[in-house]
């Protein structure tokens, strides 16, 4: 199955920027992961990274994918890739530091992707406040970041769900904004929608930043260093 993160090669080279090399994450602007890699886990803790998105590749390009393309670029930064299917999610598991990062993206569709957070969080045993969860968020402008220690669902049908499921408010979570205030439709059209090629050094550069902060996060950093460094 193909995700939003993973460009096969006939779709690639509708792409200039990718040209003749295929690319595991689908914004091509972004190119050099390098400050991001060889990371190191202090105090042994475990943690669970989740995209939320769609898994069938009619999906991978709309901004409801977000999630999705983050945790690609946190699993390429890291140098692991999806290769387990366990708990209705796609699995890559990094062991950074000696131990192990589950970044992990749901098969369940969006409004169901709490039950894959639930089973994943209850067989490695993380608890909420090592479990990062990313997705889009409409009610943040285009291109910019939002990491909250704890909250609520919003209007985001998938936290909703990530949120009956396992019962938790109090997990970090990263939002990439999609609002486009020029666009003018129905909010389920819209996040279903494509992203335009024109903002894709836009959108890549907010994933980038997104799995910056996801990583930092499970490297040590503090939630609130976390947030006063990649907020914006």
């Amino acid at each position: 199955m193909i995700f939003f993160g993973e460009i096969p090669a006939a779709s690639a080279r509708f792409i200039p920027e990718i040209g003749k090399r295929r690319r595991r994450s689908f914004f091509y602007g972004i190119k050099n992961y390098g400050n991001i890699r060889n990371t190191r886990i202090r105090g042994g803790k475990m943690y669970l990274i989740v995209g939320l998105g769609n898994p069938e590749p009619k999906y991978e390009k709309t901004f409801h994918n977000m999630g999705f393309i983050v945790a690609g670029d946190v699993a390429e930064s890291l140098g692991v890739k999806f290769k387990k299917k366990e708990c209705e999610a796609s699995v890559a598991e990094a062991f950074v530091g000696g131990e192990k990062v589950i970044i992990a993206r749901p098969v369940t569709y969006m409004n169901n992707s709490g039950r894959a957070v639930k089973q994943l969080a209850a067989k490695y045993k993380v608890p909420p406040e090592n479990t990062v969860v990313i997705y889009d968020d409409y009610d943040i402008p285009k291109g910019k970041i939002r990491i909250r220690p704890e909250g609520s669902a919003g209007t985001h049908n998938g936290m909703r769900s990530v949120i009956g499921e396992t019962g938790w408010t109090n997990f970090p979570r990263i939002r990439v904004g999609i609002r486009d205030a020029a666009v003018n439709i129905p909010i389920i059209d819209y996040v279903l929608s494509e992203v335009r090629k024109e903002d894709y050094p836009l959108f890549g550069a907010a994933c980038k930043k997104a799995a910056e902060a996801a990583v930092a996060f499970v490297k040590g950093m503090k939630i609130d260093d976390v947030m006063s460094r990649y907020n914006g």
